[in-house]
């Protein structure tokens, strides 16, 4: 290259510099988000989810892009973060779509019913299976834009005051139990209870309830729900994976710029992954420490899980039948459940069995 061409192109590409660099100031625009979760401050890897993607969206964006999270409560309770979003109140939240069952049951098909996917399954139906989309479709009616914010992994079957054998020993049971996974329980006989994660141990400690779920070992240890029910139960069918939410208002969403909302997806799906990673790091030691104290670990007997999944196909076809959104979520993911089924048997089943097995002969 002749030098005065040289010294024009690289003066050209000076000059460029200089306009670009106030442009790319505009399009980094100082954002202030408040975040209402629906956890308390005490679950850290349930509600460290939101820490993960505020700590990351703004390091991402050098502190333009600020997002401030709250616990349950502290701006709105747990069952009113979706309602907060979808006005406008906060501009995201970070909870569990099924708290909203009562509103639709399609958002408990968002995040976790019975009977369908696992926490990897769940991931793949979401991200190359439709589910995203599939989800925003619906969430759109309710202004709200959602993507994954963490998984719990298959949840524990909860914690009893009394021994569960048959399907006989759960009818009048009164359990806090969320989502659809109430009305399955209730074909079972029981009485299902919506009840926040932080009222369940004074619940089952008055009687006022005679059996929980919530999640798994590392959490519950924390909860200490050992010292008031001693019988846990696995596995929870109801949540073979529980996905997490991070759900946006929807104007608010579609007002960010494009590289901010690419910052944030990403965020979200980092979120989404530490979580479950978290989940299954530390419940192994909570599992042992748990029954170290004295919790009395049993599985659900095959005449209730027999009789669990026929009621939740029951339930499937209730719903489907008066509800056009839930129907195409379910049958979606029934849809996606029974072909990785024909995979995970292959090799996933055999590799786990055997190790399993392994384990057990040293």
């Amino acid at each position: 290259m002749k030098r005065r061409n040289f010294l024009a192109t690289a003066g050209a590409g000076i000059a460029a510099g200089a306009i670009a660099s106030p442009a790319i100031a505009q399009s980094n625009p100082e954002i202030r988000w408040r975040l209402t979760s629906g956890f308390p401050k005490s679950l850290d890897t349930i509600y460290g989810g939101a820490d993960f993607l505020a700590k990351f969206v703004s390091e991402a964006t050098e502190g333009k892009f600020q997002i401030q999270p709250f616990s349950a409560g502290e701006i709105v309770g747990t069952f009113q973060a979706a309602d907060a979003v979808s006005s406008g109140t906060v501009e995201m939240a970070h909870t569990a779509a099924y708290y909203y069952v009562g509103k639709d049951p399609t958002f408990a098909a968002a995040a976790a019913v019975p009977f369908t996917l696992n926490a990897r399954q769940l991931n793949a139906w979401q991200y190359h299976g439709g589910g995203i989309d599939l989800v925003n479709e619906f969430m759109a009616k309710h202004n709200l834009y959602a993507l994954p914010g963490g998984n719990t992994g298959t949840q524990m079957g909860g914690w009893f005051r009394k021994e569960i054998k048959t399907v006989e020993d759960l009818k009048g049971l009164k359990m806090r139990i969320a989502g659809i996974a109430g009305q399955v329980m209730a074909k079972l006989g029981v009485i299902p209870q919506q009840v926040a994660g932080g009222d369940i141990y004074p619940s089952l400690e008055r009687g006022t309830i005679d059996a929980a779920e919530w999640i798994g070992p590392y959490d519950d240890e924390k909860l200490g729900f050992q010292k008031v029910a001693p019988y846990y139960y696995y596995p929870g069918f109801w949540e073979g994976g529980l996905t997490l939410h991070f759900m946006f208002n929807k104007a608010k969403w579609e007002s960010l710029p494009k590289h901010y909302q690419a910052i944030v997806q990403a965020g979200c799906m980092a979120a989404n992954q530490d979580m479950l990673a978290k989940y299954d790091a530390k419940n192994p030691a909570a599992l042992r420490s748990l029954v170290g104290a004295g919790a009395q670990l049993r599985p659900f007997s095959q005449e209730i899980l027999d009789a669990a999944y026929k009621a939740t196909n029951e339930v499937y076809a209730e719903i489907s039948a008066q509800n056009a959104d839930f129907k195409k979520m379910i049958d979606s993911l029934r849809a996606f459940r029974n072909e990785e089924y024909l995979w995970f048997q292959v090799a996933e089943y055999a590799f786990d069995s055997y190790m399993i097995r392994a384990r057990t002969r040293g």
